[in-house]
């Protein structure tokens, strides 16, 4: 069958999907990942099928308007204009989710595919809510970006989740339900939004994360299904950049320092930060610059400099692991099973930071507006000295090792939509899981 997958986001998040079509095809399916344009290359690198989606989360980031929105003191008014920049890019999305998604047979999207399941139920073809964080609602712990209390309190936690998906529905409510009626000729979506009638409807949800990392909760339905981590390895002959093996051979094992796709409004001053914290505690990196959130400083000796490398290949080659704890890093550190230092922007990152120093496989989190070189070089010489931490995180990183998510993934999506083979070798959709019409 033909499978559209909308991967929208960083690199990071682009990355995981890659992988479960990688998975999808080695399973004889045709696979089309949608993405930006700037991925394109990297999708036909691992050999999927690719189709364009005029909507850049990397210009969004970069944005004057997105920069000073995320320094409000204003948690509400700082998410409200967040969201309402995201939101204008959604007509783009919009018209470019239908036209990708003509002819497949099933579409598995990314968190923010807002309109994807709108398509799915046009189109009358099933479809998978793939997200690399945990969204759903649960009493078991708060909603990533709209925590209530300490976490321990069951009814503020579920409270914190619904505040989210308003606070996510909301800005969108009028356009989307407005393109349903207009474009689709679909109902609109009631005034809470799709999230009840989703539940209900019984759509899928793949989460691409270890149950290792993020314990099930108990009150997750069976729709909800944790596979474990989307990994994608390096390709075969792929080669380090000319000096960096010799540079990590030439000492002990450097920490990685890199905030990937975070863009930096002074990449300068960050990048000195950094710079001074290895001469206090003495350490060598390896220093990749990501989408310019670091650079434009002369580096001493001790510190090699590249854009990028492929954290399978790189990061069991390191000390510790200093990074600004996107999903898809996270798991590549504690895959790996070196410490982490995580210096957490926005977002998700927060809670994948607080998770890994709850695992014991990493120092207390840095956050970005605190990081200074006082507290960088102390958590950097503490994720490298202690015995406890090099232990934890190899014995979590051994059990993510053994996981197997994309496969895990693949099983999950062929018994669900493919339930039988009918006449003529076509397909029998489970109607369980089919948008229903309205």
């Amino acid at each position: 069958m033909k499978i559209t997958i909308l991967a929208v986001g960083t690199r990071g998040d682009v990355q995981p999907y890659i992988a479960l079509g990688q998975g999808l095809r080695a399973a004889g399916h045709e696979v089309w990942v949608a993405a930006a344009s700037n991925f394109e290359g990297f999708v036909r690198e691992f050999g999927l099928h690719y189709a364009r989606l005029d909507a850049s989360f990397r210009d969004l980031l970069q944005s004057d308007a997105l920069q000073q929105a995320m320094t409000s003191r204003n948690p509400i008014q700082r998410q409200r204009e967040v969201l309402r920049m995201v939101h204008h890019s959604l007509e783009l999305f919009a018209a470019g989710t239908w036209e990708v998604c003509q002819g497949a047979d099933a579409i598995i999207y990314s968190t923010i595919a807002v309109t994807a399941y709108s398509v799915a139920e046009k189109l009358g073809v099933p479809c998978f809510w793939a997200p690399l964080m945990p969204v759903t609602r649960t009493r078991f712990f708060p909603s990533l970006t709209t925590p209530l209390g300490n976490g321990r309190s069951g009814l503020l936690n579920w409270l914190s989740h619904l505040i989210e998906e308003q606070a996510a529905w909301q800005p969108a409510r009028s356009f989307v339900n407005q393109w349903r009626r207009q474009t689709l000729n679909l109902k609109p979506f009631p005034f809470w939004g799709p999230y009840g009638l989703l539940e209900e409807r019984r759509l899928p949800v793949l989460y691409g994360f270890s149950a290792h990392v993020v314990p099930r909760p108990a009150d997750w339905s069976e729709r909800i299904h944790m596979t474990g981590y989307w990994f994608l390895d390096s390709l075969d002959g792929w080669q380090p950049p000319d000096g960096l093996v010799d540079f990590i051979e030439a000492g002990p094992p450097p920490v990685y320092i890199g905030f990937g796709s975070m863009f930096s409004r002074d990449a300068e001053a960050t990048t000195r930060i950094v710079v001074e914290a290895l001469r206090r505690c003495g350490q060598r990196a390896v220093l990749a610059t990501g989408w310019d959130s670091l650079g434009g400083v002369e580096l001493p000796e001790t510190v090699f400099q590249i854009d990028s490398a492929p954290h399978d290949w790189l990061f069991p080659r390191m000390a510790a692991v200093v990074h600004h704890g996107g999903a898809g890093t996270t798991a590549a550190g504690l895959r790996a099973g070196v410490p982490s230092v995580i210096v957490p922007f926005a977002a998700d990152q927060p809670f994948w930071a607080q998770r890994v120093y709850e695992l014991g496989a990493g120092v207390r989190p840095v956050p970005h507006q605190k990081l200074s070189a006082e507290r960088l070089a102390e958590a950097v010489s503490e994720a490298v000295s202690s015995s406890q931490l090099r232990r934890r995180a190899a014995a979590i990183g051994e059990r993510i090792r053994e996981e197997n998510g994309v496969a895990r993934a693949v099983e999950i999506v062929q018994d669900v939509v493919c339930s039988n083979a009918g006449e003529n070798g076509q397909r029998v959709w489970d109607r369980a899981i089919l948008p229903q019409r309205t």
